[in-house]
């Protein structure tokens, strides 16, 4: 399959980088609850003990995860599983559906293997969303939702709609990831300041919302990151999400792209998000999922050695196809035996 990829990568890559998506999302969909799912599953899932991660009340049988974005109204969470990929974030959901930002909102910068988006949390609304996931067939992994802020809610009135948001997937969410960082969408990451954060999260605390995320920007003031982290802890949440995609632009991008408004993501951002990793696990106690540039083994291993408990990646997907989750799960198999771990929760946080 990897082959194959590398021969339709060019087709797919001469065409807009959402219409590519979608094409490739069409594909998925046609393939799931099919018995060409169950062979792909028997091809790509690893199964084996040494990957398996307990967190936040969830059994997952490896650690890589697909990050929110790529699934956003979780119409393929059964295909993801049978890629290899042991738990699936769907969303960002909102409490009402919206169309996003204006075409095009997002770009591939390939000689950089990134991408820019700043797609605006389109979706089809969390009454959708939580009816899909309601009457499609169990998909065998954990299924967290990331609930987001409606662009048509004013600030004062986020704790309600991202209420509105968690009781419409309540029943159907092994987790839920509160993202109050996307770059995109008008207003989201002034909710990163204390007091706004305290009133969401207090609110779905009240709501009964466990087990319960919160996904930070890696743009924030190490202050600002300690100051989240407190709110986790006051609030008793059960796991922290680092990072999101950056309006921050490194040195050395070569992409005639890389000028575009929007969130990047992809290998450019890889170490700072690892780095990120490190920053928060050793500021708190609760599960880390990692989340930024991974491609390979060697980058899901160094944000798991740095304390992430899970791993996520999107767009290392668009640039390494479908067997990437089976790729970096036998590569980690490799890696743990080297360093005489016997399991991947040996390794989390072994470079603290």
């Amino acid at each position: 399959m990897r082959a194959a990829y590398r021969v339709l990568r060019p087709a797919l890559f001469s065409l807009p980088a959402e219409t590519a998506h979608g094409a490739v999302h069409r594909g998925l969909q046609a393939v799931q609850h099919t018995p060409l799912e169950d062979r792909l599953r028997e091809r790509l899932a690893v199964d084996d003990d040494r990957l398996a991660v307990d967190a936040f009340g969830h059994a997952f049988g490896n650690p890589i995860g697909v990050a929110a974005g790529f699934d956003k109204n979780a119409e393929l969470p059964s295909v993801l599983g049978a890629l290899g990929f042991g738990h699936v974030e769907v969303g960002g959901v909102t409490a009402h559906a919206q169309p996003g930002n204006p075409r095009p909102r997002m770009f591939r910068l390939v000689e950089d293997r990134a991408i820019v988006n700043r797609m605006g949390l389109n979706n089809e609304g969390a009454d959708a969303v939580g009816e899909r996931l309601r009457t499609s067939p169990d998909p065998g992994i954990p299924v967290g939702v990331n609930v987001a802020l409606s662009e048509a809610t004013d600030a004062a009135d986020a704790p309600a709609d991202y209420r509105y948001t968690y009781e419409r997937v309540a029943d159907v969410a092994d987790y839920l990831a509160v993202n109050v960082s996307c770059p995109n969408s008008e207003g989201m990451r002034e909710l990163q300041n204390r007091d706004s954060l305290e009133a969401i999260l207090g609110e779905l605390v009240d709501a009964g919302a466990e087990p319960l995320l919160v996904k930070l920007s890696p743009d924030l003031p190490e202050p600002a990151i300690e100051d989240a982290l407190a709110v986790v802890d006051d609030f008793e949440l059960d796991g922290v999400i680092a990072t999101n995609t950056t309006t921050d632009r490194p040195s050395g991008l070569q992409s005639p792209k890389r000028a575009e408004k929007g969130g990047l993501s992809g290998k450019p951002i890889e170490e700072g998000a690892t780095e990120m990793v490190r920053f928060v696990a050793e500021r708190t106690d609760v599960p880390v999922v990692g989340v930024g540039g991974v491609s390979d083994a060697a980058g899901a291993y160094a944000k798991i050695r740095a304390g992430a408990s899970l791993v996520q990646l999107y767009t290392g997907l668009v640039y390494e196809g479908p067997t990437l989750a089976r790729d970096i799960n036998e590569g980690l198999l490799e890696l743990l035996e080297r360093d005489g771990f016997a399991d991947v929760e040996e390794a989390v946080g072994a470079d603290l």
